[in-house]
């Protein structure tokens, strides 16, 4: 097995680069990954280093070409949509620069592979404008709720000095259905205006946070409801607020759990990320937590709104755990995204537990 000096002065910034490298030598074998390339492949760079290319992932025939190319006749190549398949299956379509070495810039290096994943860019843009507009909708929700929460409170008030004046028994039944119904409204108007509260941050765990979820997800569907872990234990505590996490998680967990209704498997999933980028700031250190279900999936009619308030696919649904949710990933500068067919949905939330680099 090869060995590579990183501290080389020629490769010592690849680390820091939000594009994966990969440092290739004459014989195809791996012999340096930065950060990013271990993100992408969902690699480590240790397991792989001297193993060939080919065993870490399936190179499309023209990236292949072009890799013999740059080592038979020092050829260069830039190629946009270029398929790989990872070692789990997942196809990436991705940019990519294939560039010759000099042989004296560094010992058995020959060519430096670069891949940009184009979904990135699309899912960065995506994302933008998805704030963007949640922004709006929840600035008018807020204004709404503002507006409709104080005549609740007269409407319920006055229903009650009215059934002391009804001496009818059976009357009493419609001033208590007024009441009730001004109550669930009171309670929908401050969930609507939960996710402004101020944040109490301090520093957490976030097993600490997902072994939370697991009791009450388990206290609240007894039995029939499967909730595995598969837990990274050598993460970091972040600094966050405790309650708004939990509530988060919970929220999502929640979701899958009534879309089962109650009999299914969840998976809670933490994993490290390295040199990520969230909400247009770079990290070099940061979580992902996944929640995953078996269940039938979200309704594809719905799927790129699931986030905006009151937009549910299940009957009898307010439409805001997911809204709320968003709120407090993006209050603790994370991300939070979704795919789903049935039978596989993963929310998968970004977490930084650096600070933002200055780069």
């Amino acid at each position: 097995m090869y060995a590579m000096d990183i501290t080389h002065p020629a490769f010592s910034g690849l680390d820091l680069l939000a594009s994966a490298v990969l440092l290739i030598d004459d014989q195809q074998l791996i012999r340096y990954v930065n950060a990013s390339g271990e993100n992408l492949l969902a690699i480590s760079s240790r397991s792989v280093i001297g193993k060939p290319l080919g065993a870490i992932c399936t190179c499309s025939i023209t990236l292949q070409s072009a890799l013999d190319n740059g080592l038979a006749n020092n050829w260069g190549y830039t190629g946009q949509n270029i398929e790989l398949k990872r070692q789990d299956g997942q196809v990436l379509h991705l940019n990519c620069t294939v560039t010759p070495l000099r042989p004296d810039v560094a010992a058995g290096v020959r060519l430096l592979l670069e891949l940009q994943p184009i979904e990135h860019h699309l899912a960065a843009t995506r994302e933008e404008r998805l704030i963007e507009q949640q922004q709006a909708s929840r600035e008018l929700i807020r204004n709404l709720a503002h507006e409709i929460k104080n005549p609740l409170g007269g409407i319920r008030g006055a229903a009650q000095l009215l059934e002391h004046e009804l001496s009818n028994p059976s009357l009493k039944e419609y001033t208590q259905v007024i009441i009730k119904e001004a109550d669930r409204l009171q309670d929908l108007m401050q969930r609507l205006l939960t996710p402004h509260r101020t944040m109490l941050p301090t520093t957490v765990n976030i097993h600490e946070i997902l072994e939370r979820v697991r009791s009450l997800l388990t206290a609240e569907f007894p039995g029939s409801l499967q909730i595995r872990r598969d837990y990274d234990t050598s993460l970091p505590e972040l600094v966050g607020d405790r309650e708004q996490l939990i509530q988060a998680v919970l929220n999502i967990a929640r979701n899958a759990a009534q879309a089962m209704a109650g009999e299914g498997e969840i998976i809670l999933r933490t994993r490290a990320l390295r040199q990520v980028t969230l909400a247009k700031k770079r990290y070099r250190v940061a979580m992902e937590i996944m929640v995953v279900d078996n269940g039938p999936g979200i309704p594809e009619s719905i799927r790129e709104r699931m986030f905006y308030p009151l937009v549910s696919g299940r009957d009898g649904g307010s439409g805001l755990g997911l809204t709320i949710a968003q709120n407090f990933i993006q209050h603790h500068h994370g991300t939070i995204d979704c795919i789903s067919c049935p039978g596989h949905t993963a929310f998968t939330l970004r977490l930084p537990v650096e600070s933002a680099s200055r780069a």
